[in-house]
């Protein structure tokens, strides 16, 4: 979705600007190797078990790579239960037309997410007349598309949760939450949408396990 000037404040008061940047001018995910790296991945550890040993991501690898911050509250109770944080006990799809003005199709419903494609073709254009309170609405609509499909991805690959809604209602208090400490604890699986996607995987699983220490040293020196 376009980043546009309207809505970059309170993306810079939420602290995902950076990530925001990332996404609209260079950010590019290689799915195959995300995803051999996760096969390695040993959660009773937080490591990842490689030929020439351990290595895991660090919160300050988060903030240097991403630009979020760490050292805030933990955004926590979003993954079970979730309705229970919306306010006064309101219904999730009662507070979900308050935030954006309107529901979506039901042909674009599923439980409790959303598609993909009804927030891009209802918020990509911002009017150039628009309100400061459209302005929030577009910004919210951003915000939850930034944190279902780059930072929060999951295995639903095309949907939005509602799950962020109780983060989302108050715009103002996005920036005092710990999103790098979140991004670090959160995996998904990577199915590959085709043969070649498939192919790709395996070609990146043998390259990761021929890897030897002298590699990742010369790896090190030359992004250094």
């Amino acid at each position: 979705m376009p980043l546009h000037d309207r809505i970059i404040p309170y993306l810079e008061t939420a602290g995902l600007y950076h990530l925001a940047r990332l996404n609209s001018q260079w950010f590019w995910v290689d799915e195959s190797l995300l995803s051999a790296f996760i096969e390695r991945w040993r959660p009773e550890t937080h490591t990842f078990h490689m030929p020439f040993g351990e290595c895991t991501i660090t919160l300050q690898d988060v903030a240097y790579q991403l630009g979020l911050p760490i050292d805030d509250a933990p955004v926590s109770g979003c993954l079970t239960e979730f309705e229970n944080l919306m306010e006064h006990g309101r219904p999730a799809w009662v507070w979900f037309r308050e935030l954006f003005g309107e529901l979506p199709p039901q042909s674009k419903i599923k439980q409790m997410t959303v598609c993909y494609t009804w927030f891009h073709e209802r918020f990509r254009v911002l009017p150039t007349d628009a309100t400061d309170e459209t302005v929030r609405v577009y910004a919210r609509a951003y915000i939850l598309m930034l944190l279902s499909s780059q930072l929060f991805a999951d295995k639903n690959a095309n949907r939005v949760h509602l799950r962020w809604l109780p983060y989302l209602a108050s715009l103002d208090d996005l920036g005092r939450y710990s999103w790098g400490s979140a991004a670090l604890a959160w995996w998904a699986e990577f199915v590959p949408r085709n043969d070649a996607g498939a192919q790709r995987l395996v070609s990146t699983r043998l390259a990761l396990d021929r890897l030897r220490v002298h590699d990742v040293s010369h790896l090190f020196i030359a992004d250094t």
